[in-house]
């Protein structure tokens, strides 16, 4: 499994960050969706791995289960089929159909949660599968991306270690949130490269993140109905609140504007980049400052959501307006 370990590492790239023309920013865009399996959760996912199975937590008779709708259960399916172990992930309604078509793949068997939990999502009945799984089965591990420190490690070591390399100087850094580990270890290191950065957490409305009411959410990837303990680690300069639409939004301008066919994370992101330096919440760019944010993920499995103009119709009305929708700041 060692072997197969060293493998899986010298197949992950440094990814490139491509820097985007912009009138007022100097925008850089770090684009994690060149990782193996399309997004930022390639790093996380292998960083948990290779150090659980470094510490003999995982052998070759684990089976690994997991709470996800998106992309860390594609990363994990993949780097486990190449490890040769069992890997048992539990999703629910929200995952895009490609996804659960590549998961069923993959794997011999996925669980597929279906009754909503109090907050009106399904992180809790997840979770709850998840522990009956625990129990059930011989020899489990669980990665716990919410709750696992190797999670904010691998954004230190990797993602951070790269951005910090490849960019000089950087004024503002975006950030998705959703179990915490990117933002909390991307933080930390790109402080201590830069103290006077300004880290920006992006999330999603209807999360409870940073003390919102949950809600019910349509897109995976950004957001949770918990605050996750990784959180707590994090340092964060301000919020900006994404509404899911201004998320569709953002991904039909980055493919406008850029070419970038991103997903509902990263089109979050831009979003949030729009509204924070549209004026009216003391952060105007005078200077044109060093932007950076993570492309998190590709469209590929929004190719049915947010790309589709009959599931746009569905959910946010005919003939919808894709133009610039600005979402809320809240102080952090």
């Amino acid at each position: 499994m060692l072997q197969r370990l060293a493998g899986l590492r010298s197949a992950m790239p440094r990814t490139p960050i491509s820097h985007l023309p912009h009138g007022r920013l100097d925008l850089r865009a770090k684009l994690e969706y060149c990782n193996p399996n399309g997004s930022a959760k390639d790093r996380s996912a292998f960083w948990i791995l290779k150090n659980a199975i470094e510490r003999g937590e995982i052998t070759e008779a684990t089976t690994v289960v997991e709470s996800s709708s998106g992309n860390f259960a594609l990363s994990l399916a993949s780097f486990c089929r190449v490890l040769g172990i069992g890997f048992v992930p539990v999703i629910d309604p929200n995952v895009n159909a490609s996804t659960e078509s590549f998961l069923r793949m993959l794997c011999d068997r996925v669980e597929k949660v279906t009754e909503r939990d109090d907050s009106g999502g399904f992180l809790s009945t997840r979770l709850t599968r998840v522990a009956q799984l625990r129990s059930e089965l011989a020899e489990v591990y669980w990665p716990n991306q919410y709750g696992n420190p190797d999670a904010l490690s691998a954004h230190y070591r990797l993602t951070g270690e790269e951005i910090c390399d490849e960019l000089s100087h950087i004024d503002y850094l975006f950030v998705g949130t959703s179990t915490g580990g990117t933002i909390s270890g991307l933080s930390i290191r790109a402080k201590e490269r830069w103290p006077d950065i300004r880290v920006i957490a992006v999330d999603a409305e209807g999360s409870a993140i940073f003390g919102g009411e949950p809600g019910v959410r349509r897109l995976p990837g950004l957001g949770s109905s918990i605050r996750p303990p990784l959180c707590e680690r994090a340092l964060i300069d301000d919020v900006v609140l994404v509404p899911e639409l201004a998320a569709v939004r953002g991904c039909h301008a980055l493919l406008r504007e850029y070419g970038l066919y991103a997903g509902g994370s990263t089109g979050s992101v831009y979003a949030a980049i729009s509204r924070y330096f549209a004026g009216g919440v003391g952060n105007r760019p005078d200077d044109h400052p060093v932007v950076a944010f993570l492309c998190a993920d590709r469209g590929n499995a929004y190719a049915d959501t947010v790309y589709d103009s009959s599931w746009v119709s569905a959910n946010f009305g005919e003939g919808v307006d894709l133009s610039a929708q600005y979402p809320q700041i809240l102080p952090a």
